[in-house]
């Protein structure tokens, strides 16, 4: 951290954050994005000089700053970084600054800094917190204290993160079950487009992150700026340009009324608000996935290739058929075996049973102890399916205790998928299924849980305290999965809600990796990935080849289409694969071995995306970060207008080096009536990076929904 006379600059990873300290209401920054390099004392006083705006006609005296925390009380007219009062008073705080320190740590290229304020009349005390980490990822979180002596209810305190006047375009992502992270765009003109979520969760619909650049800006160019909130209950992320020139992102807890008390001595901090910059949403995208896989719990093993039983046998756990369909996965090298739904008390179809995580004695008469012993007599992981935030009204457990339901007014909540939500808050709940998941996982060798969370929450309120509780059930919820991991520590945690209703780094902290989507179409997962990788590595994503007709969309792939987009993630297979006969089981098993050999590649690289010109096409990869090797999954999405298409461009590679470009088994070249052979899958070509990435080579003819591998290794 370089400090000179009321500015700091901090600099890590080819960033450059300046932060001005006199800045009125409170300190700004001004500067995010290209590291500025070493800055003398008068150049940094000068940077905050030049950005000091002028007064103008009609304006305050002395015109708003966009502060880290914009304030009515500096002169903000826009929507401030801080809401509350005590009561409706209070209701407008005046923060001085008290003092700042930072740090810089050498060894890991990692800067800080914490500054501290306090409003003396208000009697509120504001730390916030910059951590420019060692990928050049911007952390910001504030921690508001309550210095007087009666309750403060906190509405609203946002993380704020200024862009720069060229942002002109916005990107975020929307969905629903079955289609998460859908993109869209929209022209970032002056006024707050705002995306809040208030589903208990971030929701299918959320957007995973929020992005501003230049118009146009794709994978490969355009600077953009782009804010993720690692918090996994409600939130709101927006944008906002005024018409004073200020261009921002904003990213923050959404809370209830009432649900935030701040009591005297209390305190709350903000979600790990972050932020990435960068020329395209792949460099974007690195600073993410670098930063993700420094953290300390981050998997370090190899991921295993799993077998879940979800789409191959639903609710059918007949041990003769789950003991086949293992056999067959340990054939085609499968390494984890996942038991889903279906094996616990009273459960038969998804009407009952949540809630009594008690194997079912007449489906189970023995226990599990019999495919838990098959399957790591074969060589393979155990792992099981559990819903613990959630109950039946068919259920022992609600029968039981009605009260331990999250609920509002004294009436239970409209129901979703013929369920609720269980009161993680609430002191007896959390110790009961601490109870419960503890002694399946002493009693069973359990290596994995699948942990679902299947539906949204409404009314979302604790009984015991009869306030909005949904803050409260995020932080036990985290508790809950640190103390199962604290007691078995080398269990591993899978974060599904209903597909990827529950996809963020908050989440990810607690746990080793998210269920992407419940759709495993291909299709649709090349959109569903391609965004979901923006913030999450691949390696963090569960991705299955399932059987030939997608039970989501009714549609019928190859299976190298239905591999090929999942090689890269954590691979896996959602499919009754005990009925292949020995040659398709071959056919499945070179996809397995196909994805081990590549598996350091996809989870240690660089993921890129081709911005094609022909939007009938997809060009995806990973690049080592030596960029001695890439394998690239070109697929024909749609007919295209050309025909044969034209020249696909390869980014990322070095350009002075030469590269061998072959088509990667297991696919193989692909002729068509009247086809002739294309000419460098005949005999693998040599061209420079440069080459690749300029003029390229020509794409493969394909039909509509097939795909093809792409090696390309230098020489």
């Amino acid at each position: 951290m370089q400090s000179r006379n009321g500015n700091i600059h901090l600099r890590s990873a080819g960033t450059s954050v300046v932060i001005d300290l006199a800045a009125p209401g409170f300190p700004a920054i001004i500067h995010w994005g290209e590291d500025l390099g070493e800055l003398s004392e008068s150049q940094l006083s000068d940077i905050s000089i030049a950005a000091r705006p002028q007064r103008v006609s009609g304006g305050l005296d002395n015109p708003s700053r966009l502060t880290l925390v914009p304030l009515e009380s500096a002169g903000w007219q826009n929507e401030p970084g801080l809401v509350g009062s005590r009561s409706g008073q209070d209701f407008s705080p005046s923060f001085g600054l008290a003092e700042a320190q930072g740090s810089t740590a050498e060894d890991v290229n990692t800067a800080s800094v914490r500054l501290r304020s306090v409003d003396e009349h208000a009697q509120l005390e504001l730390q916030t917190t910059l951590t420019l980490d060692d990928a050049g990822l911007l952390h910001q979180q504030h921690t508001l204290t309550n210095i007087g002596t009666t309750d403060y209810e906190l509405q609203q305190l946002l993380a704020t993160f200024p862009v720069p006047q060229s942002a002109r375009e916005l990107l975020d992502t929307t969905g629903r079950h079955l289609r998460e992270r859908s993109p869209q765009r929209h022209g970032f003109t002056t006024g707050r487009h705002v995306r809040d979520s208030r589903r208990g969760r971030p929701g299918a619909d959320s957007t995973l992150f929020l992005a501003a650049g230049t118009p146009g800006f794709g994978f490969e160019q355009g600077l953009v700026h782009a804010v993720h909130l690692a918090w996994s209950g409600n939130q709101r992320v927006a944008a906002e340009r005024t018409v004073a020139a200020h261009g921002l992102l904003q990213a923050g807890e959404l809370l209830a009324p009432g649900e935030l008390i701040l009591g005297p001595g209390d305190r709350y901090t903000t979600p790990d608000a972050m932020g990435s910059w960068g020329d395209g949403l792949t460099a974007v995208s690195a600073r993410f996935h670098e930063s993700v896989r420094a953290r300390p719990n981050h998997p370090a093993s190899s991921r295993p290739v799993t077998l879940n039983t979800w789409e191959a046998v639903y609710f059918d756990h007949d041990l003769e058929r789950l003991t086949r369909l293992a056999d067959a996965g340990a054939r085609v090298g499968v390494e984890r075996f996942v038991l889903d739904d279906g094996w616990f008390r009273g459960r038969r179809d998804d009407t009952a049973g949540l809630g009594d995580w008690f194997v079912d004695d007449d489906m189970w008469p023995r226990g599990l102890t019999p495919i838990v012993d098959h399957v790591t007599a074969l060589g393979m992981q155990f792992g099981l399916w559990v819903e613990p935030e959630m109950v039946n009204a068919d259920s022992e457990l609600a029968r039981a205790h009605p009260d331990w339901i999250l609920q509002a007014g004294g009436h239970l909540p409209l129901e979703g998928r013929q369920q609720q939500v269980l009161d993680l808050s609430n002191g007896a709940v959390y110790e009961y299924l601490l109870e419960r998941l503890d002694a399946l996982l002493r009693a069973y060798d359990i290596a994995y849980l699948k942990w679902d969370h299947n539906r949204d929450l409404l009314e979302a309120g604790s009984s015991a305290t009869a306030r909005a509780a949904v803050h409260n059930n995020v932080l036990a919820l985290y508790r809950l999965l640190d103390e199962l991991k604290a007691r078995h520590p080398e269990l591993e945690i899978e974060s599904c809600a209903s597909g990827g209703a529950r996809v963020d780094l908050g989440i990810l902290s607690h746990t080793d990796r998210i269920w992407t989507s419940d759709c495993i179409d291909p299709i649709e997962r090349l959109t569903i990935q391609k965004y979901t990788n923006i913030v999450v590595p691949y390696e963090l994503m569960g991705a299955h080849i399932g059987g030939p007709w997608s039970h989501s969309t009714g549609r019928r792939h190859e299976l190298a289409l239905r591999a090929g987009v999942a090689l890269p993630g954590h691979f896996g297979i959602e499919w009754d694969i005990s009925r292949l006969d020995d040659a398709e089981l071959d056919e499945l098993a070179a996809w397995v071995d196909a994805h081990k050999r590549i598996r350091e590649l996809s989870h240690r690289g660089r993921a890129v995306y081709a911005d094609l010109p022909d939007e009938s096409a997809d060009l995806r990869g990973v690049v080592s970060h030596d960029r001695e090797q890439a394998l690239f999954a070109y697929t024909q999405v749609t007919t295209s207008t050309s025909y044969p298409p034209g020249a696909i461009t390869f980014p990322a590679l070095d350009d002075d080096r030469v590269y061998r470009v072959s088509l990667a088994s297991p696919t193989t070249p692909l002729e068509g009536p009247g086809q002739s052979p294309l000419a460098w899958t005949e005999h693998p070509v040599h061209l420079t990076g440069r080459a690749l990435r300029t003029m390229g080579i020509q794409a493969p003819v394909l039909f509509p929904e097939q795909l093809r591998l792409i090696d390309i290794v230098a020489i």
